[in-house]
This record gives structure tokens, C-alpha cells and sequence, in this order.
């Protein structure tokens, strides 16, 4: 916004000779009816009487000064509308909306996730964080610039703001100028109207003279001329009533922005931040958690084998321990195997008495054979 307001009064001044005595070109001008007197209630009591003291230094019959009068403050409230105006075709406020706009799209870009469904539990953990953390570094690098950017702006709108609140103060300024003008035209165009032009009147009636009748004529169409400046004062007052509400429109844009930025700033970022470290904590816990529940499962059945292995060896060492040294069966088996072996050597040994005994006849017999023999050689 321009500096040019800020070296300007904003104590309002009534002059007579507003361009310094340079020469002004006269224009025809309509006759009109005098205007209602504006209501002074806008007036400090200074102000009305400086209005008064201002009104009887006007002369209607000086040509320039009714030409001038009041131009100065409507030369000034024109040079105001056009510095306002370029000041509103200046700003680009566009800018500060896609910029914002910028932000919400960065922050809801590193919000979607990458692995969505049941399969994206059986990502590594380690390269899940660290996408986390590129993506976080990526997009607040870029939030930071954007930031940056709307900081500057931020810093031109609050001082744009400022300005504002002096050009408001300025338009007042002129407002009130315009306003002591037309008051102060309207109670000399009335003491004239009033004194002056009705003597005058009265006077051409009176002698029927053609130049008292000029003269009569001559005030009645100045007075006329200066009414319509009145008028023209009027309508620039009209345009710095207005302005006052843009000001404040223009002003309020301005707030609304700067109070978006300031928001953004303070409060979206800073919570966008939080939420990454919760995001990165709630990871870490997650994958901690996956950890503790690995460890569990395997504890659980490492637990269930050592139950079923310790079963089986309780079961079988109270099966081991409920026998005798010797099994019953064992202990059969082998009594009936020693019988068969008595029984076997029972008929052995009988078998070889039989045998003995048969033997030791055939050996008598032998015996008796040999001996008889013998004896039959003898003989």
C-alpha cells in the first residue's frame, strides 16, 4: 500500500483559496433550489465555530473563489479514491488463498497412507518408520517455504491494516472538510438570499431602474452558481460516506487473511507436527507391541512342547517306576523254560541209565562169551 497518507493532517481546514491564487475557468451552471441546512450535529463546537467565522469571509460575488470553493478537499478526496483504488488493484490476496491451499494439500498428501489391508501388517518395521520419517521431511520442507511466504504476507497485511485504519481516519478528515464547506456555504448563501439579494430585489422594484434590476440579477445567478457548488460539494461527501464502508471492507479482508495465517502458524502446523510424533510413537509402540506378542507366541509354545515332552516323560517314569526288577511274564518265561531244561535232562539221564544198563548186560554177556570160550580151549 502507499506510504502517501502517512505524512497527511487529519485535522480538517477550510480555505478560500485552495490552488494559491491560480487562475480557474468558469463553467455555466443550472439555477437550483436552495438545499434543506445540513444538520451540524456532526460538528464539534470548535468545528461550528470556525464554520461560522468561514462564512463571513466568503464573498459570493468573487467569481475564482466561487469556482474554488471547496475544490481543495474535492482535489484531495479524488487523489484519496484513486490511491485506495490502486491499493485494492494492487493487493493479491489470491495468492495468501492458494498458498493456504498449499498447506492443506501438502498435510493431507503425507496423511494417505501407503499400505492399506491386512497385508500391510507384514511390512518390515524399520522401512515403514523410515518411509514415515522421508515423508515427513519432504513435506514439512515444503510447508516451511510456504510458510515463509505467507509470513511476508502476513507482515504486509498487518501493515496494510495499519494504513487503513490512517486512510479511514484521512476520508473522516475530508468528510468533515466537506461538511464545514457546505454548512458554511449554506449559511452565507442564506444570509444573502435573506439580506443582500432581497434589498436588491426590493430596491429594482422600488426604482424600476435597469441597473438595479441587473444587479439584483447579477447576485441572484451567483447565488445561484455558488448553490450548485454546494451541490458538488455534496455529492463528493456522498463518496466519502461510501468510502468509509469500503475502507472498513478492505480492512476486514485484510484482518480475516492475516488472522488465517497467524491460525495456520500457530495452531495447524504446530499440531500437524504433534501428530507426526504421535504417528512415529504410535509406530515404534505398534511394532513394539508385535515384538512382545512374537515373543509371547513363541513363549507359549515353547511352553506347550515342554508340557507335552514333560507329560510323556512324567507318564513314562511313573510306568517305570510302577514295575518290578523282574516282569511277571519274564519270571513265566523262565520257569517254564527251566522245567523243559529238568524235564530234558530228567530224560537224558534216564535215557542214559537205560543205556548203561543195557550196556553193562551186553558187557556180562561179552564177559560170559569170552570166558566160556576160554575154557573150551583148555579143555
Amino acid at each position: 500500500m502507499s506510504s502517501d497518507f502517512q505524512d497527511m493532517s487529519t485535522a480538517p481546514t477550510l480555505t478560500l483559496d485552495p490552488f494559491q491564487g491560480q487562475e480557474a475557468k468558469q463553467s455555466p451552471v443550472q439555477q437550483q433550489k436552495e438545499e434543506p441546512a445540513l444538520d451540524d450535529s456532526i460538528l464539534t463546537e470548535e468545528e461550528r465555530r470556525t464554520v461560522d467565522a468561514f462564512a463571513k469571509q466568503i464573498d459570493l460575488t468573487n467569481s475564482a473563489l466561487v469556482l474554488q470553493y471547496g475544490a481543495g478537499t474535492q482535489k484531495k478526496m479524488a487523489d484519496f479514491s484513486e490511491s485506495a483504488l490502486e491499493n485494492v488493484r494492487s493487493k493479491d490476496l489470491g495468492e495468501v488463498g492458494d498458498l493456504l491451499t498449499g498447506v492443506v494439500k501438502e498435510l493431507k498428501n503425507f496423511d494417505e497412507e501407503e499400505e492399506k489391508g491386512f497385508l500391510g501388517i507384514f511390512k518390515k518395521a524399520s522401512n515403514k518408520i523410515e518411509s514415515m520419517k522421508a515423508k515427513y521431511a519432504k513435506a514439512e520442507a515444503n510447508v516451511n517455504e510456504i510458510i515463509k511466504v505467507l509470513e511476508k504476507h502476513q507482515v504486509q497485511l498487518m501493515k496494510d491494516t495499519a494504513l487503513l485504519d490512517k486512510m479511514y481516519d484521512l476520508n473522516l478528515t475530508y468528510f468533515k472538510e466537506l461538511s464545514m464547506y457546505i454548512l458554511a456555504g449554506k449559511k452565507k448563501l442564506q444570509e444573502v438570499r435573506n439580506g443582500e439579494l432581497s434589498s436588491l430585489t426590493a430596491k429594482a422594484q422600488a426604482t424600476g431602474l435597469p441597473e438595479d434590476a441587473q444587479a439584483a440579477k447579477d447576485l441572484d445567478s451567483m447565488c445561484n452558481r455558488f448553490e450548485k457548488k454546494i451541490h458538488d460539494l455534496e455529492l463528493t461527501r456522498m463518496i466519502s460516506i461510501q468510502t468509509a464502508p469500503q475502507i472498513r471492507l478492505v480492512q476486514n479482508n485484510d484482518t480475516l487473511m492475516v488472522e488465517k495465517i497467524q491460525s495456520t502458524i500457530v495452531n495447524t502446523i504446530p499440531l500437524w507436527k504433534s501428530q507426526m510424533v504421535l504417528a512415529l510413537g504410535v509406530e515404534h509402540s505398534t511394532q513394539a507391541a508385535a515384538a512382545q506378542r512374537e515373543v509371547t507366541d513363541m513363549t507359549n509354545q515353547l511352553l506347550r512342547k515342554n508340557a507335552e515332552k514333560l507329560k510323556m516323560a512324567t507318564v513314562e517314569t511313573a510306568k517305570e517306576s510302577e514295575r518290578g526288577i523282574v516282569d511277571m511274564d519274564t519270571l513265566k518265561a523262565t520257569n517254564e523254560s527251566l522245567i523243559s531244561t529238568l524235564d530234558e535232562v530228567m530224560n537224558i539221564q534216564k535215557e542214559g541209565r537205560q543205556k548203561r544198563a543195557e550196556a553193562e548186560a551186553e558187557l556180562q554177556n561179552m564177559e560170559n562169551e569170552l570166558k566160556a570160550k576160554l575154557l573150551q580151549i583148555q579143555g
